[in-house]
């Protein structure tokens, strides 16, 4: 939204100039007898001009758009569905701004595509910016008046007529639009001027933008079923007292520096906005309100953006005029309810991102589809008898960056909850961070009933999650073929996330296939519990690959574990109260050296089938004058042996983790 010049007499001299120099570029349109451009002449391949009498576009014909189409006061532009108009613009020059599609005053167009076969109007380039999109200007109210003359392109617009008719807009989707004429003017996917409540839009998707998706100035037009992606100034933007309204619409934000959902500036005239779902997976503002604007919205779902509300009119206290959900607009409210559109309804849209947030409370059974890409901006809570359901092939990326906390960012599972994890060898499910860096998200907690040597009710170390019961046998559900990277975020030098954290976690929990990568913190950590994890792969997890306390007595088989990168730590860390856990085919190979087996206090395990290589400690027990005996660390069915190497043969070939690599 930019400010506009609104002289008109001098616009009109400079278009009247305009026009005289612009006739010696038109040589190659044939004049009808009126002296204008004859439709049926303009060449398809070379497609600029005048419309002064109805026309109708061909479907098999692409078009390329190489400048301005104007359609012309009394006529008519159909183009059917399926019809391909392509913006032939050079990038290294100021011709996006030349190039764009404009349907004037008491002109009207009628845009017939269908689900199967929509209307598509992009740039040849696929850049955002390339052109101008589509432009209508229509003979409703402005509040700057009639005969108003737009911020772009000179175009006149403005009546006194709410019920204008400039046409019909039906499955259509525009890309790449937005071109740039300075910091104060700029074109929109669809710019709508004073365009009035008898044109019908319906299903339109504005994708690549590089400002506003659609923009309305003044006018009463309403527009249903609308998908903005990725418009770098705003998704929906209204001023000049726009009294219309949009329902069901769905905008997705995914790259970093976009900017708004809404942004309304201007006089309030009320607008009605029903059923929006705004996603971000790169934060950003989600409603704006410049001025003294304002809106009735119901049927509101944000997800993923840092503001919700922004009031930018200092000292703004009266938000009687911005009502949410029948009530005063409340910055402080997150406003995340369940999304109110279903993306999947605008599946016609091609090449459309598939990504969705996940909520930060699931109460109930949820199942992800593996074919969205999933985002997680804080705190994901499993809660009370709910199950997330996360099928083979899922992808989740928390977001963070230089300024994220990463303690902030993670999934919990809680008592009485349930994960089930249903990856394949083939499609593994991955959970990693938009960042790639170790400990830049707290990675994936999960807390049952089983027994803890510290009691029952528990506060965790992180997150205040309460954990512990007196039912070994517990069921928190199945993880199976599960990629974790980049997790364990630090809270202080007591308290850390892991890549994995199982709080009293039960043997009825199945846990197979996993692979935990890259983390700034252990590998999978168990705190009590009885369950048992099978198929573990660690990489370079820069405190302990597998790491117990509180006196868990269940156990790991086939692990393989990797230390490339200096300074980190050891295979396994066993601390507190012994409880005797099984270690069954446990391979660990270091590059750097460090310890292979650290024990603290009277803490032990049953281990068996353990090959160690590249180690400088093989095992260290940090209790001074400790005597080993058969009851609390045996490793190969007999008591530890302080100077064995313990470098047999690898017991698990670290190739039936290709699926991890």
């Amino acid at each position: 939204m930019k400010n506009k010049t609104k002289n008109l007499y001098l616009v009109l001299f400079a278009m009247f100039a305009l026009g005289i120099t612009s006739c010696s570029n038109n040589d190659d349109f044939p004049l009808d007898d009126d002296g204008g451009e004859n439709p049926e002449e303009l060449d398809p391949s070379n497609w600029q001009g005048t419309i002064e009498d109805d026309l109708t576009l061909d479907a098999t014909e692409t078009y390329n758009l190489s400048g301005v189409i104007s359609v012309e006061a009394g006529a008519t532009l159909t183009i059917p569905a399926g019809t391909q108009i392509v913006a032939d613009t050079d990038d290294d020059d100021d011709s996006s701004t030349n190039v764009y599609i404009v349907v004037q005053q008491g002109a009207m167009i009628d845009i017939q595509g269908t689900s199967s076969a929509p209307v598509v109007m992009s740039a040849a380039s696929g850049n955002s910016g390339s052109w101008g999109g589509l432009i209508i200007a229509g003979n409703a109210v402005t509040t700057e008046g009639p005969n108003s003359v737009a911020e772009v392109g000179g175009i006149v617009y403005g009546g006194s007529n709410a019920e204008d008719n400039s046409g019909s807009i039906n499955y259509l989707v525009i890309e790449d639009a937005g071109a740039q004429i300075n910091s104060e003017s700029q074109f929109n996917g669809l710019s709508l001027y004073a365009v009035g409540s008898a044109t019908t839009i319906n299903n339109v998707a504005i994708n690549n933008g590089a400002d506003d998706g659609v923009e309305f100035f003044g006018g009463s037009v309403s527009a249903t079923n609308l998908y903005l992606e990725n418009n770098e100034d705003d998704a929906v933007d209204w001023t000049e007292g726009w009294d219309g309204g949009v329902e069901n619409v769905y905008v997705l934000h995914t790259i970093e520096n976009f900017s708004t959902a809404i942004e309304a500036d201007g006089q309030n005239n009320m607008p009605t906005i029903t059923n929006f779902t705004a996603v971000s997976t790169t934060g950003g503002i989600a409603l704006q309100f410049k001025a003294l604007s304002g809106a009735t919205i119901t049927g509101l779902s944000l997800s993923g953006y840092d503001t919700t509300v922004d009031i930018t009119e200092t000292g703004r206290t009266d938000l009687s005029g911005i009502q949410i959900e029948g009530a005063d607009a409340d910055a402080d409210l997150d406003y995340n309810a369940e999304a109110t559109v279903d993306a999947t309804m605008f599946d016609w849209v091609g090449n459309r991102a598939n990504v969705a947030v996940l909520p930060g409370t699931i109460d109930s059974d949820m199942s992800l589809n593996a074919s969205t890409m999933y985002v997680i901006n804080g705190v994901v809570s499993v809660e009370n008898e709910a199950t997330l359901t996360i099928p083979a092939g899922t992808h989740i990326t928390a977001r963070t960056d230089e300024d994220t906390d990463g303690t902030s960012v993670y999934i919990v599972v809680q008592r009485n909850a349930m994960i089930d994890i249903q990856g394949t060898a083939e499609n593994p499910v991955v959970m990693n961070s938009t960042s790639g860096s170790a400990g830049s998200w707290g990675g994936l907690v999960i807390a049952g009933n089983a027994v803890s040597t510290d009691g029952v009710n528990l506060i965790a170390e992180v997150g205040g999650i309460v954990y512990g019961g007196d039912d070994p046998t517990d069921d928190s559900g199945s993880i199976s073929y599960l990629i974790l990277s980049d997790a364990g975020a630090s809270i202080n030098a007591e308290s850390q996330y892991n890549g994995l954290s199982l709080y009293t976690v039960g043997s009825g929990t199945t846990i197979d296939n996993v692979a935990i990568l890259n983390g700034a913190d252990d590998g999978v950590e168990f705190f009590g519990g009885s369950v048992f994890a099978t198929n573990l792969y660690l990489e370079n997890n820069e405190d302990d690959a597998v790491d117990w306390t509180e006196g868990w007595d269940g156990g790991v088989e086939n692990v393989y574990v990797s230390h490339t990168i200096e300074n980190f730590s050891t295979a396994i860390e066993a601390d507190g109260p012994n409880n005797m856990p099984t270690i069954k085919n446990f391979t660990a190979v270091s590059t750097t050296g460090g310890i292979a087996l650290q024990f603290k206090k009277q803490s032990g395990a049953v281990i068996e089938g353990l090959s160690l290589s590249g180690y400088a400690t093989i095992i260290d027990l940090t209790e001074d004058g400790r005597t080993l005996a058969a009851t609390d660390i045996t490793i190969e069915g007999v008591v530890a042996d302080l100077n064995a190497a313990y470098d047999a043969a690898a017991t698990v070939d670290v190739s039936i983790f290709d699926w991890a690599m």
